[in-house]
């Protein structure tokens, strides 16, 4: 039973995986999900190294150095001097992109909402527990 429990959780996360980015390629189509997410990371943490970002979202450097130039060529995010070491660049959410990040969570809040609006507010805090228990197991 407990075999086909983690199955059952295999199979839904996955799915649960691509509803996300199929979500937010449509709240948000010129913000893909991976650029989405490392700027919401910098903006939650108040900016960090590009190397802090390939080490948090357990992707290689050259994946994280397109999208960071992605997001800066949008005026997204900028690179600002560390004033605790002058050599190291911080990536920082620029005023621009706190509101495209802003816009997008409030579309992003209203569809999950929409979705979960029929769950009681036992299911609800508990799927949140649920989620944070096992993205902390990490």
């Amino acid at each position: 039973m407990r075999d086909d429990d983690v199955e059952t959780i295999g199979w839904q996360l996955t799915a649960f995986a691509r509803r996300a980015r199929a979500l937010a390629e449509r709240l948000h189509p010129e913000l893909p999900l991976a650029s989405y997410s490392l700027l919401a990371h910098l903006a939650e943490t108040g900016g960090c190294r590009a190397t802090d970002l390939a080490a948090y979202f357990l992707l290689d450097k050259s994946t994280i150095s397109r999208q960071i130039g992605d997001l800066e060529r949008l005026g997204l995010v900028e690179r600002q001097v560390d004033p605790a070491n002058q050599r190291v660049k911080v990536l920082r959410p620029t005023e621009a992109g706190l509101r495209k990040l802003a816009e997008v969570g409030e579309r992003q809040r209203t569809a999950f909402r929409s979705r979960l609006d029929s769950w009681s507010d036992a299911d609800l805090a508990a799927f949140a527990r649920y989620l944070e228990r096992y993205n902390a197991a990490d």
